[in-house]
């Protein structure tokens, strides 16, 4: 087997919720050894109810905090406490890659900026994510994927139809999208570290990445100096690029944007007839009549059941998708076969446990989920241990209250 790309490196995790923890897991998936510092009540993240996000099943464990601190080890430490900041800055001197979501104020406010780590720590890789990053009127402003991914970034207001109220996104979309480009700056500071000998500092933002998502947009309303308008499904102004129900009440999505698959789509649905037609003849003439166009082809895909559109649609070599339930994914052969999931066998929690492995693969690499997630704190004694924290400065720190 080969070596795991990060073998050797050791990350501290100081960080809640999603976007910190998720580019940390991955790091861990690479080989990495992250230690996870954890308030002695733990991680806020361990306790959400799914019920809040749909689900009715009453899970004892989120299975959500399972995917975004697997393979790390847990240290509880109050960094309140003077001891606790003690604690934490040892750790941060013998760290290779420090991630952390604190705001900057708060990181002055513990004495963990990334001039207090590389003071101690000159070649560390200091990590920041942050709603807004650590400069501007509001780089102290507290924000969740949310508030500062979706909505502060110009998703939201894109999204959802004409008329209606602009829609939310589900949880942890902008977390995992900001952790991955995480997780990029990262590797790439470590590179420069390679170069230079020196520590790095990384800065990155769930508003700067959701504004890179939607970057088409951006860059052509910047340019044009407008929004776009919105419209309804109905309102299309390509036939070729929106979505219809079915007889059965399902969804397909076609995306073909340009204009050779209009011939194509036309005699999918048995109007050759509609080539010949005037107001149909460029892109522009069927978006001026697509009140009339939308509608039809809507009534002849209400004909037929989603099952039967699919093979329809493949049979014509349209590009499309069904539009599935979560539950419909995750028995999708395509992702299965792309080895999308991998299973922790004989989870503590959750028995065998199947999990998202790691989204992105590198041939022969040794690369992939090694582990549950830790409990809260079930490190704690192991990490002081090679601290060299034992005996009576352990039992000092200990009556302190420290971890808990």
């Amino acid at each position: 087997m080969a070596t795991p790309p990060l073998a050797g490196i050791r990350v501290l995790e100081v960080a809640n919720w999603l976007a910190g923890p998720s580019c940390a897991a991955l790091l861990a998936d690479l080989g990495a050894d992250v230690v996870k510092v954890e308030p002695p009540q733990g991680d806020a993240f361990r306790y959400l109810l799914m019920s809040s996000a749909g689900y009715q099943t009453p899970f004892e464990h989120s299975p959500a905090f399972e995917l975004d601190n697997r393979g790390k080890r847990s240290i509880s430490l109050d960094i309140d406490k003077p001891e606790g900041r003690e604690i934490l800055m040892k750790l941060a001197a013998k760290a290779d890659i420090v991630v952390t979501n604190l705001v900057p104020a708060r990181r002055a406010k513990y004495g963990f900026t990334p001039e207090d780590v590389h003071a101690i720590n000159p070649t560390a890789i200091f990590a920041s994510v942050t709603g807004y990053g650590s400069v501007g009127p509001d780089a102290n402003r507290a924000g969740y994927d949310h508030t500062s991914f979706w909505a502060r970034s110009g998703i939201m207001a894109l999204m959802g139809e004409a008329g209606a109220a602009p829609s939310s996104c589900r949880g942890g979309m902008g977390d995992h999208t900001t952790g991955l480009n995480m997780l990029a700056a990262i590797m790439v500071a470590l590179r420069l570290r390679d170069q230079t000998g020196e520590g790095q500092f990384v800065d990155i933002a769930l508003q700067q990445t959701g504004m890179w998502t939607l970057g088409l947009d951006i860059e052509a309303a910047a340019a044009a100096n407008e929004v776009p308008l919105k419209r309804t499904r109905k309102e299309a102004r390509n036939p070729t690029a929106n979505i219809y129900m079915t007889r059965d009440g399902r969804y397909i999505f076609l995306m073909m944007p340009t204009a050779d698959y209009w011939p194509k789509l036309c005699t999918m649905l048995g109007h050759e007839e509609w080539l010949a037609d005037e107001r149909y003849a460029t892109v522009e003439s069927r978006g001026d009549h697509n009140e009339v166009l939308i509608p039809a082809v809507e009534a002849l895909f209400a004909e037929k059941d989603y099952a039967d559109w699919m093979r329809i649609l493949d049979e014509h070599g349209m590009i499309y998708a069904p539009i599935p339930t979560v539950t419909e994914v995750i028995a999708d052969p395509q992702p299965r076969a792309m080895g999308v999931f991998t299973t922790i066998q004989d989870h503590p929690r959750f028995g065998d446990f199947e999990i998202l492995d790691t989204p992105f693969n590198i041939r022969g690499a040794d690369i992939g989920v090694r582990g549950p997630a830790p409990a809260p704190g079930e490190h704690t004694y192991d990490v002081l241990a090679e601290l060299g924290i034992e005996g009576d400065d352990l039992a000092n720190y200990a009556a302190t209250g420290v971890f808990g």
